[in-house]
């Protein structure tokens, strides 16, 4: 059982930039692949970036150069660093972890996600 807890949303202006959080307990694994996924109203959840145990990372194309993923395995964090944020990326942003891959590029299917964050709101106003 793996338990995880988003923090760090908020609303910011266009522009402006938020630092999201995550932390597991439980019965974490260190290398599973975690990341970051979204939902906006009315939308699928969709993929926005993942990381292995090493740091090697993997985002979607609308996020790449803006937003950095990072985790500190000692401390069983999880971070997502958003900069020159858009009105777009509004959405409740959720942790997520896999235990069935370290890929990230794996992980970045919602069908290889095991344990879900409640999540955290971003408002991005124009």
């Amino acid at each position: 059982q793996v338990q995880l807890a988003e923090s760090g949303g908020g609303l910011v202006q266009a522009g402006g930039s938020l630092r999201l959080s995550c932390t597991a307990s439980g019965r974490t694994v260190i290398n599973n692949a975690m990341g970051w996924f979204r939902q906006a109203p009315g939308m699928e959840r969709e993929f926005v970036a993942t990381v292995n145990w090493n740091g090697n990372a993997y985002y979607a194309d609308s996020v790449k150069g803006r937003f950095t993923i990072s985790r500190d395995n000692a401390k069983k964090m999880l971070y997502l660093q958003m900069d020159s944020l858009k009105p777009e990326d509004t959405a409740v942003y959720y942790c997520a972890s896999s235990s069935r891959t370290g890929s990230p590029l794996m992980a970045s299917r919602t069908s290889n996600i095991d344990y879900w964050g409640q999540g955290t709101q971003v408002t991005v106003s124009s």
